[in-house]
């Protein structure tokens, strides 16, 4: 069984899939199902060897588009070799060049990524009805199965009117070999992602400026990739409020990454919009207690005691802050945890990648669908 990915970049780091989606090549690969990735742009250098990657140029302009000849070219050839093709994230031209799968009488799977929510089916509305009548609605309906990383994003792909099999398979999460002490001063309360709206940091900024005089041996730290010039918005408002103690750090990848997951004490995702959350899963490997709001798919939190699962909006934000940073920094410690101990059982790539071959094979072969398959609505 020879499994096609296809996904539109790798490229921007801080961007989930192109951490998610190497990784689930890669442990699929280690299951016996021979995969190959089709990107954008270029491959970074730490891609892992195991999997076969194929990137390919982009039109200029416009390109957000995605617009790529050669990609589509190689893709039609690369059906002809493959089982089943499985695509990543919607609204760009590869994700339509995926969809030529089903011409070739292959299955295709769809990850939506998160591109089915509310919030983001509602922004940038022109390129979605300009991509939705180039083809991409069309090979929505064609999709022979959906994988969701959550139920929330299962719902969505029921709300949307999709009725085939849905998969409810989370992304994985590589766990740290240990855990630093927590506690140093200054304590952090931290933020990692991409600097861009849909995350709610211009309601962080409001909070923190709230909670920051009560505890001032805590600062804030915004670790991340500028989106567009947002970040300038961002210190422009941290001005305005006469924020004290926040710090925009740039972006971190890989081991610069996990220290500062490592040395902080608090990680907060105040989001509007997101299908998992890769960041509040990584905070967890990393020992770190977790503030996430609604918009993310995050409940476990408080049942596994590791964190707060919040509304969205300012007012929640003060008060889980404050209720956190009132905590003694063992007992912080202590939820962190807690939290890396339901992530090494639930989400560690070996049982990620077993059950999406499993899916595959279903898929193929028919029978009963697995445990975590919901047969079409």
């Amino acid at each position: 069984m020879r499994a096609i990915h296809i996904v539109p970049s790798i490229w921007t780091r801080a961007s989930g899939p192109s951490y998610s989606v190497p990784a689930l090549c890669r442990a699929q690969v280690r299951h016996g199902c021979p995969t190959a990735l089709y990107v954008l742009d270029g491959v970074p250098e730490d891609f892992p060897a195991e999997v076969e990657v194929h990137a390919f140029p982009r039109w200029p302009f416009p390109q957000k588009l995605g617009i790529s000849p050669p990609m589509r070219r190689a893709l039609r050839e690369a059906w002809k070799r493959a089982d089943l093709a499985h695509n990543h994230s919607l609204w760009m031209m590869p994700n339509l060049y995926a969809g030529d799968a089903v011409e070739a009488k292959i299955p295709l799977v769809l990850s939506p990524h998160g591109t089915m929510s509310d919030w983001a089916w509602q922004r940038s509305a022109w390129r979605k009805r300009l991509i939705g009548r180039l083809g991409q609605f069309r090979v929505l309906h064609r999709v022979s199965l959906f994988r969701a990383t959550a139920t929330d994003e299962l719902l969505d792909i029921r709300r949307r009117g999709f009725r085939q099999p849905v998969a409810l398979i989370p992304n994985g999460i590589e766990i740290s070999a240990k855990v630093n002490p927590k506690g140093m001063i200054p304590r952090v309360v931290l933020y990692a992602g991409r600097i861009h709206p849909k995350k709610g940091l211009e309601n962080l900024l409001k909070a923190w400026k709230q909670a920051e005089e009560e505890f001032p041996e805590w600062e804030l730290r915004l670790v991340g990739p500028d989106n567009e010039g947002y970040e300038v918005r961002l210190k422009t408002l941290a001005e305005q409020l006469r924020v004290a103690r926040v710090r925009f750090m740039g972006p971190r990848y890989g081991a610069e990454l996990a220290a500062e997951y490592q040395r902080a004490d608090l990680y907060v995702l105040p989001t509007f919009s997101e299908n998992f959350g890769l960041t509040v899963a990584e905070a967890l490997a990393n020992g770190t207690p977790a503030i996430v709001t609604h918009g993310a798919p995050w409940q476990g939190l408080e049942r596994e005691q590791c964190g707060w699962w919040i509304e969205v909006g300012v007012g929640p934000l003060v008060g889980a802050l404050r209720e956190a940073m009132r905590l003694a920094p063992e007992i912080l410690a202590k939820m962190g945890l807690q939290g890396r101990a339901w992530m090494e059982r639930d989400f560690g790539w070996d049982e990620i990648g077993r059950r999406m071959v499993k899916t595959y094979e279903w898929l193929l072969g028919g029978g009963e669908p697995p445990p975590w398959v919901e047969r079409a609505a």
